[in-house]
């Protein structure tokens, strides 16, 4: 799947555009129209610079008076000054409503994080297609990929009425003059179209590089892990494999340097060529006195600003190209499919008993394994039961308690509940059904009572956290706020670092708290 991805993006610029504009539309409209006032307005803009020289030589040449000249260049003038303000304005106004647009996309991303089902997300290939759609949300060299599709789509627009502005008067000296200057800036655009997808077919080398040096860094820098770091000396070997990884980083930052360079090195060549024979005619054509001195500086100014569109539509599409293959990444991961259930079966009609829980010829083999890690596995586990379930490590005793939770999906065979196949419940209403405490414990920064009951503020049930809490062992006595002190020092000043054991004790009254029908321990102690 993922090196279909690379070769191809999943979904085109056009396609993302769309998607944008909508997406800024349901989330932050103004900003939309923010953006469609500023088109019309740098047209005029664009307009007005060229027709501004043109206009004080007719005046000139003419011979007007003063207050008349000063008259019709004053308007001119006066307009240009309120479509520059009233432009401005609506940039600085834009930064702001991008923000809520930004935002927005940023939490769809961590809902789909959230509920994305378990067993695809363990995935490699999907946490990579996630740290690239979360860098799309990132600021990068003062962009926001997310925020620069619809801006450079606007671009392209903006800049194309302009060619068209402009090539409508230029067709006056000559129609082949504006075929020339339109042709001649290709061989620009498919050297900024062969570095883009260079960029994009290389993505993946690239985001396994900073995957890597990433968790170097977090675990060099986690707090849980400055013991050991210190005790078995592994600082200098932290250092080096982060060096490493930092190095391959790099070279990959000047193979995209280099080539970006070449890019902008046959652009100039091809502006020297297409300009230098475009004023050509035109000088040619006013010695031959074809041109009067009006029509020639507005002429002059026509190419200049006929052939700086078209450069700008170049660039301007290709970083929105550029734009695009990011949010690719972005929309894959988030139209991830998730597996659940067909929603015949409710949770509530388990909750109240314990149930029979039955693995019917149940296999399972990870992803790209020669064989399976649970083969033809018949089980039932009668209600009431407590059942132990000894084997060595690899056994598959991790894997049997997540295909029981939901978390995986039996590769075949069948699971069901009190009789009732687990592919009836729906994923999240499954959930209900258990109190799993897992090997692998992640605390948060908020308070000991709100992360036992899982809610925050007012919803907590104090007096059952708190008993949770004591049945669990785990002692509040020295604690400075009782149930209501909070993890985490490093966000919470006053806050405390539980120990491994208090951690799983206090996993341990989470599940009490849940008090679902269903426990589940995975070697928590």
């Amino acid at each position: 799947m993922e090196k279909k991805r690379s070769e191809k993006p999943y979904r085109s610029a056009p396609s993302n555009a769309l998607w944008s504009f909508r997406g800024m539309l349901r989330e932050a409209q103004q900003s939309f129209w923010l953006m469609a006032a500023g088109v019309p307005l740098s047209v005029f803009l664009a307009w007005a610079e060229i027709r501004l020289p043109a206009l004080v030589v007719a005046e000139v040449t003419a011979g007007r008076a003063f207050a008349h000249a000063a008259a019709a260049v004053g308007v001119l003038l006066c307009l240009t000054f309120a479509a520059v303000a009233v432009r401005d304005l609506c940039k600085a106004l834009l930064v702001s409503r991008l923000e809520r647009f930004r935002f927005a996309q940023a939490l769809a991303l961590e809902r789909k994080t959230m509920h994305c089902f378990y067993e695809q997300y363990e995935k490699t290939d999907v946490r990579d297609l996630l740290g690239r759609a979360e860098q799309t949300t990132w600021m990068q060299d003062g962009k926001v990929p997310l925020c620069e599709m619809p801006q450079q789509a606007m671009n392209v627009l903006q800049n194309v009425l302009c060619y068209l502005l402009f090539g409508t008067i230029l067709s006056f000296v000559s129609p082949w003059l504006v075929v020339f200057l339109t042709v001649t800036p290709l061989l620009n655009w498919l050297c900024i179209r062969a570095y883009n997808r260079y960029e994009y077919r290389t993505r993946p080398q690239r985001t396994d590089i900073e995957r890597k040096r990433s968790y170097v860094s977090e675990r060099a820098s986690d707090f849980s892990a400055a013991k050991d770091i210190r005790i078995y000396g592994m600082g200098q070997w932290l250092k080096a494999v982060y060096q490493e990884l930092t190095d391959q980083a790099v070279a990959w930052k000047k193979r995209l340097s280099l080539r970006q360079f070449l890019t902008r090195l046959v652009d100039l060549l091809v502006i020297l060529l297409r300009d230098g024979a475009a004023y050509a005619v035109l000088l040619s054509m006013a010695l031959r006195g074809e041109l009067s001195p009006e029509r020639f500086v507005l002429y002059f100014a026509a190419i200049s600003a006929f052939v700086t569109q078209i450069g700008n539509i170049i660039t301007a599409w290709g970083q929105m190209q550029a734009a695009s293959l990011k949010i690719s990444d972005f929309r894959a991961f988030l139209d991830l499919p998730d597996s659940d259930g067909s929603g015949k079966a409710r949770a509530e009609d388990f909750l109240d008993h314990a149930p029979e829980i039955t693995f019917d010829h149940v296999s399972f083999r990870y992803e790209g394994a020669e064989k399976c890690t649970i083969d033809d596995l018949n089980l039932t586990l009668h209600a009431g039961e407590r059942v132990a379930l000894v084997g060595m490590n690899g056994a598959g005793k991790t894997t049997l308690v997540k295909l029981l939770c939901g978390l995986y999906q039996p590769t075949s065979g069948q699971i069901r509940i009190d009789g009732v196949p687990v592919s009836d419940f729906r994923r999240d209403d499954y959930y209900r059904l258990f109190s799993s405490v897992f090997q692998d414990v992640q605390t948060a920064f908020f308070s000991l009572a709100e992360t036992v009951a899982g809610r925050l503020g007012s919803e907590v049930d104090r007096a059952r956290a708190e008993d949770c809490i004591r049945r669990a062992g785990l002692s509040l006595d020295k604690l400075p706020h009782g149930i209501d002190t909070r993890l985490d020092k490093q966000v919470n000043k006053d806050g405390t670092e539980l120990s491994g054991g208090e951690a799983q004790k206090l996993m341990m009254a989470r599940a009490l708290y849940k008090d679902a029908p269903i426990l589940v321990l995975d070697e928590p102690t």
